[in-house]
């Protein structure tokens, strides 16, 4: 009888479980696939024969919405690390109403004019990834809610870049007005999606005994932070700039980089959803790993080996021969692996496994604000010093590059895990001192 109560108990506990993943982690990847909805959709129109300031004027919009991007980012790093609970689902409605109206805008106003509505539309959206993520970091099944909303990147990605040539393939929107109607489409489905995450229950003791709590933090308690692990993250976002710069540029310029016309318009949205499938099957395995120092080391070896895979079919592209296809579906997975691992369960875990008295949000904005400001510099530079160059060879060296320096930082991250670890963890023997024997001359 005893036995068969306590199988009802688990059958019921993984059932709430599963309940409260697809509610929490569902609404979460929804809610990210409508903010990208928001602000991606541009990167499928060309917008060929269009130049501003002697420069490509898709490359122009996207530097002028990045730096934008930038600036919120920027001003998330304070935002997000004290956002209370109370105000998240505010700040999403506001943020969601300014981006769709710079959208509107960015259809109206003739060009060079509408540059600035697309600055609107990058300072509007670069603060929600923190704000959707504080709804999940800290829960015993954040691995799960996590994976979920990082893979979102990949499915909303194809899918921003899918509708938006669907819409004007065969609706024949404008280019310009397309991003504005995919846009409208999404804004009232994040609002309600957000509203249902507003709903959630907080972390209870469990989730706090296994991965700490967390806390708003002030500008002295995140010098703090940083100075106590100064060399590990110091590298840490080092790497995740140019792993962010590699990221953001693929995304924006995938359509200069390999030829799609021949394909179906939902090519990228078919592709990112296999991506999507195999980073959700691993990331969601790691629920089951309840030490968090082993689940960082794992992590960290699995984003190693990707980007050694990245490094060698990058120096090796035309000697490979591989079709556009293959060699789009190994560069976005090895890219992925180790982009969505900073942006989703890393630092969670890092929190965990030192007891951090802090939250996720501080991390994931300062590693945006200098990835995305190293995307910016890089569009810059290679506009300025060779405004031709072919975009497929200039990604090619640029993955390769960052593949070499990704590799070394992380395997040097990996060692200081371990060794800082080791080292908090060793119990002290404690230094007693020995009375002396009594002798007969003693006595």
């Amino acid at each position: 009888m005893q036995k068969l109560r306590l199988l009802q108990r688990n059958l019921l506990l993984k059932c709430s479980d599963l309940l409260f993943i697809l509610w929490a982690g569902g609404a979460a990847l929804l809610s990210y696939t409508m903010v990208y909805a928001l602000r991606k959709p541009y990167t499928a129109a060309l917008f060929e024969g269009i130049q501003i300031f002697d420069m490509d004027y898709k490359v122009v919009v996207t530097i002028t919405q990045i730096i934008g991007y930038v600036l919120s980012k920027f001003i998330g790093i304070k935002l997000i690390s004290e956002l209370k609970k109370e105000k998240r689902l505010t700040y999403i409605l506001f943020f969601g109403c300014a981006a769709e109206g710079s959208l509107l805008l960015f259809g109206w106003l003739p060009t060079p004019y509408n540059l600035g509505a697309m600055f609107i539309n990058g300072l509007s959206l670069g603060c929600m990834w923190g704000i959707l993520f504080s709804f999940l970091e800290g829960r015993r099944l954040t691995d799960i809610l996590a994976s979920l909303l990082g893979v979102s990147i990949l499915f909303s990605s194809g899918l921003a870049k899918s509708a938006g040539l669907y819409v004007m393939n065969t609706w024949h929107v404008p280019e310009f007005w397309m991003p504005a109607l995919v846009g409208g489409i999404a804004l009232p489905v994040l609002i309600f999606l957000a509203w249902t995450l507003q709903k959630l229950p907080e972390p209870n003791q469990e989730d706090i005994t296994l991965k700490s709590k967390r806390e708003t933090m002030n500008s002295q308690a995140r010098w703090q932070l940083y100075k106590e692990y100064l060399p590990f993250l110091t590298i840490l976002f080092i790497a995740n700039v140019v792993l962010v710069v590699l990221r953001d540029i693929k995304e924006d310029f995938l359509v200069n980089i390999i030829d799609v016309s021949g394909h179906s318009s939902w090519l990228f949205a078919q592709i990112d959803t296999i991506i999507t499938a195999i980073i959700l099957t691993i990331f969601g395995l790691m629920v089951f790993i309840k030490d968090n120092l082993k689940a960082l080391s794992i992590l960290l070896i699995l984003i190693i080996l990707g980007m050694g895979c990245m490094t060698f079919i990058s120096f090796n592209h035309s000697r490979l021969e591989l079709s556009p296809i293959t060699w789009l579906f190994i560069q976005s997975l090895c890219l992925y692996m180790g982009y969505l691992s900073f942006q989703t369960i890393f630092f969670d875990r890092f929190i965990a496994c030192f007891r951090i008295k802090g939250n996720v949000g501080f991390f994931i904005a300062i590693n945006d604000f200098l990835g995305y400001l190293g995307t910016v510099i890089v569009l810059v530079m290679k506009e300025m010093l060779s405004p031709d160059l072919n975009w497929r060879v200039f990604f090619d060296y640029l993955s390769a590059s960052v593949g070499v320096i990704c590799t070394i930082s992380f395997i040097y991250c990996l060692y200081y895990l371990q060794q800082r670890y080791q080292r908090e963890n060793t119990p002290v023997k404690k230094k007693t001192e020995s009375i002396p024997e009594a002798t007969p001359s003693s006595i």
